[in-house]
């Protein structure tokens, strides 16, 4: 979102951004609004943690507030978070336009409770901002108004283009003794992965051996989910995988770019892949961002340790054979954005 701020500032267009601290880890959350030059949210709820009843619950009643108080003439949520459809919900039911950024993405894999929530908030919005064509095709078969859906490409990709040189300042790799293209990144936080014992500890005996055969270490900024699971279910891994506490934006693009190759179950952290041009092995058993998998860029192992291992070695002895193209727009979606509200609103 921090592109759509930027834009927004630039226009001198009036807005506030709305925090629900759904993110409450310090460096999953005022660590981006220093490295991105943002300003501090007008309105901050520290919502936490919770299931996902109570979570979304007090947020459609701390939202509803706010939103009454302010008047605002649109509310733009992005993404697949509780978050996102709580704040959609609240606005629609006081009758404000909803733009939903990042629309239209699927996995239809309704067991991922992001899933249900894209896919409500698709229904719901009156501006749906599509990253690719695909996913604009997705919405129109869906049975949503044309008008409705406009494709402007990805926030991601202005995000990069914006960052990528600044984050050259950032002192990451040398803090932790790496060098470029020596070491695999790793990111995993999904709840179907950290949940689940038996696919958290088949995803980390997968890293220790993709460790060992490539002689290259992991190093894992570790999402406090995650880090409370392998604690809660006693899981020992050896140091040949890295835990290390989350890092700002800046320092985690750096990590990205300097990396061999990518492991995740992030969406976005797939098209960040692409974007860079480093190669991703995906968490997962699929995944609403398709278009990464053209061009064998990024391959979907799920936590198989046989799966992962193939994979990693596939792209690996191929790398040169990736042919990189993103779909994803230039980097001018924000200015897309703006400038479809401001003709609407």
């Amino acid at each position: 979102m921090a592109p759509v701020i930027h834009e927004c500032i630039k226009r001198k267009v009036p807005f506030f951004v709305l925090h629900t601290h759904q993110h409450y880890s310090e460096n999953l959350d005022k660590v981006f609004f220093k490295d991105l030059n943002l300003p501090f949210p007008k309105y901050n709820l520290e919502i936490g943690s919770g299931s996902h009843g109570a979570q979304t619950g007090k947020m459609l009643i701390e939202i509803e507030g706010i939103l009454i108080n302010e008047k605002p003439n649109i509310v733009l949520v992005q993404g697949d978070t509780n978050t996102v459809l709580a704040g959609a919900i609240t606005a629609t039911k006081l009758h404000i336009p909803v733009g939903h950024i990042e629309a239209g993405l699927r996995s239809y894999d309704r067991q991922m409770p992001e899933e249900l929530n894209r896919v409500m908030v698709d229904h719901i919005s009156d501006f749906l901002f599509t990253p690719t064509r695909e996913s604009k095709n997705i919405l129109l078969k869906e049975g949503i108004d044309a008008k409705k859906i406009f494709f402007v490409g990805n926030t991601v990709v202005d995000a990069v283009k914006q960052n990528i040189k600044i984050s050259d300042s950032s002192r990451v790799l040398k803090t932790m003794g790496l060098s470029p293209k020596k070491y695999f990144l790793v990111t995993a936080h999904r709840q179907e992965n950290v949940d689940n014992k038996e696919r958290l500890e088949s995803l980390l005996k997968s890293l220790m051996l993709v460790s060992k055969k490539y002689n290259m270490p992991i190093v894992f900024p570790v999402h406090p989910r995650a880090s409370k699971m392998i604690k809660h279910f006693g899981i020992q891994v050896d140091d040949t995988v890295r835990f290390v506490e989350p890092v700002g934006y800046l320092d985690f693009l750096q990590l990205s770019s300097n990396a061999r190759l990518l492991l995740t179950d992030s969406g976005g952290l797939q098209e960040e892949a692409s974007i860079l041009k480093v190669p991703c092995v995906t968490l997962r058993d699929n995944t609403e961002r398709p278009e990464t998998l053209i061009g064998g860029g990024n391959r979907i192992a799920g936590v198989s340790q046989k799966r992962i291992l193939k994979c990693v070695q596939e792209i690996m002895d191929n790398k040169q054979s990736i042919k990189w193209g993103t779909p994803f727009g230039k980097g001018d979606a924000s200015q897309k954005m703006l400038n479809i509200i401001l003709k609407h609103i």
